[in-house]
């Protein structure tokens, strides 16, 4: 697999379509499917990226795991959800309706078994939402986050740090990572400058600089559809509440992330009891250009979990770094 601009190897995969809550999703798996004694994993990708994102991480685990990734709603090859009149276009991305996907998916790829849950970014983002909701609960055996914090962990950190005067830098290198938030949010301004092509050559450039691969590209189409996912979701983080995991939590942290500070995840062990971290030196999108070392982590945790019932080991295992 190459971090040089050349295509990742690709994993072989078998495409299917799940229906769910007025869209069809495309689902892709690979690696010893339909085998009962392989752990099942679901890749989910984040904004503005498809199932590609994680070709690297499907190709390494599918020799001994059942891999399932799908384009999320509104990207991909996956349809593009309608609102209700009066609804507003960001309706059909509530946090409800993505958890109602996965629930699609994990029905259609899995069956009664429990699934080990992988998220990088806005995939990260609502994997916590189906890990604490409790809509999910018995369905997931494991919960590995990759550049995605939980809203209303978010929510409790900005209130938490406002109160001590000596947290303000943290505060301020946030903001800073976070411009683009505020940008998504102006849809008449945002959505002109997908379509004019200015934020896909920023993406472009942005992932450049990490040494992302030209494969796969920036689609802006995605790009449209997934602001709708700001839009209708991050007011969260100013009424947060209080989400804890009840299975075992792996956190995977790009130090250099340009995007999601490493602090925000300081405060996790409170949300996630026996939590496992590991710091990486890579950046935001390390999947793409560290595969291997993001496979590696995921069959490494769960083997350490394995296939127990959901809850066995909801405590999960003693923090580290790497």
């Amino acid at each position: 697999m190459s971090n040089n601009g050349a295509p990742l190897w690709r994993p072989r995969y078998r495409r299917r379509e799940v229906a769910s809550e007025g869209v069809t999703l495309a689902v892709y798996e690979a690696g010893r499917v339909g085998d009962p004694d392989a752990p099942v994993v679901v890749l989910v990708h984040g904004y503005p990226d498809t199932h590609r994102v994680w070709d690297g991480v499907a190709a390494e685990l599918e020799a001994g795991h059942h891999v399932v990734a799908y384009d999320v709603r509104g990207a991909g090859a996956s349809g593009v959800p309608r609102a209700a009149p009066g609804a507003g276009d960001a309706s059909p991305y509530r946090f409800e309706l993505l958890v109602a996907d996965l629930r699609a998916v994990l029905d259609a790829v899995a069956g009664d078994r429990p699934v080990h849950l992988v998220g990088h970014d806005w995939g990260s983002i609502q994997g916590w939402e189906a890990v604490t909701c409790g809509d999910l609960d018995g369905r997931l055996r494991s919960y590995t986050t990759i550049s995605g914090p939980c809203l209303d962990h978010i929510g409790h950190w900005m209130r938490e740090r406002r109160r001590r005067p000596g947290a303000y830098p943290a505060l301020a290198r946030q903001a800073l990572k976070s411009w683009y938030i505020g940008f998504f949010r102006l849809k008449a301004v945002s959505d002109l400058a997908w379509r004019a092509g200015v934020v896909p050559r920023v993406v472009t450039v942005m992932r450049g600089r990490e040494g992302v691969p030209a494969e796969p590209p920036v689609r802006t189409a995605d790009g449209l559809h997934g602001m709708r996912l700001y839009r209708a979701n991050m007011s969260r983080t100013r009424y947060p509440r209080d989400r804890y995991a009840t299975i075992p939590v792996q956190a995977l942290v790009p130090v250099r992330d340009a995007y999601v500070s490493p602090a925000l995840l300081d405060d996790l062990p409170r949300w996630a009891p026996g939590l496992r971290r590991h710091d990486l030196d890579a950046g935001h999108w390390v999947p793409l250009t560290a595969p291997g070392l993001v496979a590696g982590r995921i069959a490494e945790f769960v083997a350490d979990v394995g296939e127990g019932a959901p809850g066995d080991q909801a405590s999960g295992n003693p923090p580290s770094r790497a």
